[in-house]
This record gives structure tokens, sequence and C-alpha cells, in this order.
């Protein structure tokens, strides 16, 4: 970055919705930039640690929570040891098996302050994590997908069951089909600067925000500009055959109010460049071509090249 530009504006405040891994990238790309930071997460996990939380204790999925905590933490040796705690899993052969520590610290605080937000607060000042986590409604939610496999139409329910599907997800719902959003995440979305979409899982950890009615009308109502960062491959099961273009399309289909500024795609993946931009104009935004992708060939972002990139976004340089 050139010294002589201006740096990302003081005080810009950015909202970053998702879920899981993909959330995961996008904050730590985030954190460098965004002097005001907040992730609204999904509740809808229903496996694993957080699956067995919510169904012993009736509590929101603390997983893809904890996640997007652990990508706040600094760099420094503080923040690097507090996200190893917070991510390791115990391994035995008794109940605690496969639970993480996050997971259990973050229910322990629901349990002490019968305050999700609070609780949530409270663990990102223990991990000093740069930005606020909320999830994005007050009830664990669950979602129902319709699915064409074999050229019948089945609705599967669950996210780990709606993630790992062998037919094709068309569309998504979710049950309750009114949840009660997170206000605090409502007034974020309301009271920002930009809004970043993705990376992640398309149909189970991004247009789920897009099917709370409040977040939805927050997110309508709201004079932020949109970013949308393109994943760099289809995930198994849930958006197989998938072109980069597809995704836009899907995006309009579950949200055909939904506007947006930018699409951040990795130019090393987009096989028709005309394709997906124009997909990106039918949502009223521009295409930038960057390279966003880890050197080492996965399907993963990486965090420095995504900083530079949402900051001369944010700089309106790109």
């Amino acid at each position: 970055m050139n010294s002589t530009e201006p740096a990302t504006p003081p005080g810009v405040r950015v909202v970053a919705l998702g879920g899981g891994h993909g959330l995961h990238a996008s904050l730590s790309a985030l954190r460098k930039v965004a002097p005001d930071l907040t992730a609204v997460v999904t509740v809808a996990d229903d496996g694993g640690s957080s699956g067995r939380l919510r169904r012993e204790l009736g509590v929101l999925p603390p997983g893809d929570l904890r996640m997007a905590l652990a990508a706040l933490c600094g760099d420094d040796q503080w923040g690097k040891t507090w996200s190893e705690v917070v991510q390791h899993r115990f391994r035995s052969e008794g109940e605690l098996h496969g639970h993480a520590v996050g997971n259990l610290l973050i229910v322990a605080l629901w349990e002490l302050l019968g305050d999700p937000v609070a609780g949530l607060d409270w663990v990102g000042r223990l991990l000093g994590a740069h930005g606020r986590v909320l999830p994005m409604a007050s009830v664990p939610l669950d979602i129902q997908a319709e699915v064409e496999l074999d050229g019948r139409i089945t609705t599967v329910r669950g996210q780990v069951a709606c993630a790992l599907t062998p037919g094709r997800v068309r569309s998504i719902s979710l049950l309750p089909p009114d949840p009660p959003a997170c206000p605090q995440a409502v007034t974020a979305i309301e009271e920002a600067d930009w809004v970043v979409f993705g990376p992640g899982s398309w149909f189970t950890s991004v247009l789920p925000h897009l099917k709370v009615p409040e977040l939805a009308a927050a997110l309508q109502s709201t004079a932020a500009r949109r970013v949308v960062i393109l994943n760099l491959a289809p995930q198994a099961g849930e958006t197989d055959g998938f072109s980069p273009e597809k995704h836009l399309e899907v995006l309009r289909e579950h949200a055909p109010w939904l506007s947006v500024d930018a699409v951040v795609a990795d130019e090393g993946v987009v096989g028709d460049v005309r394709a997906l931009e124009k997909a990106a104009w039918s949502l009223g935004g521009r295409l930038v071509l960057a390279d966003v992708a880890a050197g080492d060939g996965s399907p993963k972002h990486d965090g420095p090249r995504l900083a530079t990139v949402l900051d001369e976004i944010f700089r309106e340089k790109r």
C-alpha cells in the first residue's frame, strides 16, 4: 500500500455476515483494515459439539460464534494463544470427546449471565478480540432445504443434512420461519458503512441471514454499501457444479430486493469473466477481480491479500 494514499477512513463501520470457516476468513482480513468491526453469525448448526450442547442445554449453537471470535484475536502472543485455546478440542473416550474449549466457555458465560450477547462480549474481552461477535437470531434455528435428486424434489432439514445432501439444493428457508433477530445485530447493520457477505457455505452460512425478516429489513433500509466475497471453489454436497456467477444468481433468487456495490472474485478461478460481470451488474454492483487465494493451492483466501483488496474497496480505490 502506498504510504501517500489515505488509509481506510478512521471509524469506518463494517458488518460481516456468515458463519464457519468462510466468516473466519473474511474476519481475519477485515480486522486488519476495519477499526469498527461486527460479525453477525448464523445460529443453525446442529452437528458436532455445537449440536450436542444445543440439544442438551437448549442454547444457541456456539461453534460458529467461537470461530468468529478466534478470527478476531490479535497476532501477538496473547491473541495467538487464546485463539488456539478456544479452538482446542478434547480427545478422549468419554463425554468430553470432540467438545471445543471455546464452546464450553461461551455456554458457561451464557448460563451465568443469562444473556447471549453479554456472554460473547465477555469472551471477546478475554481474547482481546478486534471486533464484536453477535448471533443473527435470538433463538436456535433450523435450515430447511428444497433438494433436487434424480428428478425428484424432496425436503431436507438441518444444517448438517443440507450441507451433506447428495442432491442439488434449490432453495432454503428457516424454522421457525419468522425468528426474532438479535437486536444488536439489527442496529449494527443499520449503522454500518459497509456490509460484507461471504465467503462461506452459500446455503447454510450466507443466505440464512437474508431469511431473518428483521435482518432483511435492516439490509434493505441501511445506507451501508455492500460487498460480496465469492468462494474459491464449489462446496461438495451443497454447491457442486456452481460457477461463480451461479452463486450470485442464487443470491438474487433468495433476496431479489438486495443490491450490492462490489463483488470480489479471485481471478484464477473465474472461467467466464463476462458472465460474472453480468451477474454482478444484475445485482447493481461491479466486479473486482484480484489475487486473493492462498499460495498453497488450497481453496482458502489469503488474509493479507484479501485485506488489501477490501481496504482499497473501502477507500474507493477499486
